[in-house]
């Protein structure tokens, strides 16, 4: 994949990720002022949709090109219940920054489509027929262009279409940018796609909408990359894995081991949010390894080994059904359900009513559980050496696989627990955890702990191969370009 662009506005630059180079965008809000210029002949953006990203990138957009004539407009269906919500943000009918969906489409120069995947597929033909001629289609994420695909049609020809994807879930994308307004660079990073250029503007424009949302840095992707990893990534480490693997060591270690229920919770959820994000988002996943003693190496060696191969074969499994399109028919489909079948809970068993007593009763950061580490960072890995397989770039990797894991998800599970991070995300994000979190479960279950607990050793290829391993090095360069600050949940 080519990472290499130009602009005409902002200000490129390219690094080195192991033995590829890629350009960049650098964020920050010394940067709003060059906004007009990126969104040149633009007046009106239309933000269609209040789900998880519409209130954070409608309010951020809003925010940051306050004194420029361009204008954010909400469009919502009538009666929508989300009308109340928005209104409550600041955008009403009155001033002119809140209108009927297909209205606010129609009139808009610039068109941010952020309904859901499935009302998407829904409306798409609708929505290309009123949009203007000449206008630009935003995506924050590459489901359509998959969809269409999978049937054979593509975007009409008369418009540009670019995408902005946040790699962290909408409050974060708001609440980051609210908590930098008096610091440079505090957001959430973002890849951007050019789809389609009709006027050689479309460039620049992505670029203005990623730096207007208050990215860190920007960097380069295609819709079909996009899809590719964000709907993969947020089935494996993001969200589905974790919550698999949580459940599963949370349940072995109270049943099999005898550990007492708190004590597990805390060897498992409060472990991989506390300890192991805080340590991978600020030095790495290698730190993680370097912080143990010989005895907590020789551990995390040995569950290493015994997860790795077992959440790489499920990873594959996602991954070929994401690019067939099996998974993108899967979410339309369920969204047709929905009347009928609302998605339930995820966080009423046991072990999810003893966290809330371990939340509140929390006094300073646990010991790094050497077990829960090996597991964790081997479902990390195999994610990464697939997605590289695949041949997505190193920015991409590590933002579809660490950099979103612990900077913006990880987060909202330690601050309220599973459900507070998985349904804060997309439909399709939410579909995905509940179909695939059973199946690391049981996998990690059957396979990697009889392994382990039956004494198996450490692969010393495998456990060399991830010492040795070029994303290290990548993280350290990606790292100068994480948030300035971390994200704070608050009440």
């Amino acid at each position: 994949m080519d990472t290499t662009f130009t602009s005409k506005v902002f200000d490129t630059e390219t690094i080195r990720l192991a033995e590829t180079e890629e350009t960049i965008v650098r964020g920050g809000r010394d940067k709003f002022s060059l906004l007009p210029a990126a969104f040149e002949g633009i007046s009106r953006i239309g933000v269609i949709g209040w789900g998880s990203q519409g209130p954070a990138q409608a309010q951020n957009l809003r925010d940051s090109l306050e004194g420029t004539d361009i204008r954010v407009k909400v469009g919502l269906r009538q009666g929508s219940n989300s009308m109340a919500s928005a209104r409550e943000a600041g955008f009403t009918e009155d001033n002119g920054t809140l209108g009927e969906m297909y209205e606010v489409i129609g009139e808009s120069d610039m068109v941010i489509l952020l309904i859901s995947d499935a009302a998407q597929v829904e409306h798409y033909k609708k929505i290309f027929a009123t949009m203007k001629d000449g206008a630009t289609l935003g995506l924050s994420h590459g489901f359509l262009l998959g969809h269409l695909e999978s049937v054979g049609e593509k975007f009409p020809a008369n418009m540009n279409v670019i995408g902005v994807c946040p790699k962290g879930m909408g409050p974060s994308v708001r609440r980051l940018y609210v908590q930098g307004k008096e610091i440079n660079g505090a957001g959430i990073n973002c890849s951007f796609a050019v789809e389609q250029d009709i006027d050689g503007r479309a460039t620049d424009q992505a670029l203005g909408w990623a730096i207007g949302l208050g990215a860190p840095y920007v960097f380069k992707t295609t819709l079909g990359y996009e899809y590719r990893s964000d709907i993969f990534g947020e089935r494996g480490i993001l969200l589905g894995a974790v919550h698999g693997i949580s459940e599963a060591m949370y349940r072995r270690l109270v049943m099999e081991k005898g550990m007492g229920e708190k004590e597990a919770f805390i060897a498992t959820v409060e472990n991989i949010t506390g300890p192991l994000s805080k340590t991978i988002s600020h030095e790495g996943i290698i730190a993680v390894y370097n912080r143990l003693d010989d005895e907590g190496r020789k551990t995390f060696e040995r569950m290493y080994s015994a997860a790795y191969h077992p959440a790489f074969e499920i990873l594959l499994e996602i991954y070929d059904e994401v690019s067939s399109g099996n998974e993108i028919r899967s979410v339309v489909m369920a969204g047709r359900r929905f009347d009928r079948y609302p998605m339930g809970r995820i966080d009423g068993t046991r072990m999810w009513r003893v966290g809330e007593e371990v939340r509140a009763e929390r006094s300073g950061e646990p010991e790094l559980n050497a077990e829960t580490a090996g597991l964790y960072c081997a479902v990390m890995m195999a994610q990464i050496d697939l997605l590289l397989e695949k041949g997505h770039c190193y920015s991409e990797v590590c933002n579809e696989s660490v950099i979103e894991a612990v900077d913006s998800l990880n987060p909202y599970m330690h601050f309220k627990g599973v459900a507070h991070m998985v349904d804060n995300c997309s439909t399709t994000a939410r579909l995905g955890s509940r179909k695939w979190a059973p199946r690391f479960d049981y996998n990690i279950m059957q396979q990697a702990f009889v392994a382990f607990d039956g004494g198996r050793e450490a692969d010393e290829k495998l456990v060399a191969a991830f010492r040795d391993h070029k994303i290290h090095d990548v993280l350290a360069t990606v790292a100068t370009m994480r948030p300035s600050v971390d994200i704070s949940l608050t009440e």
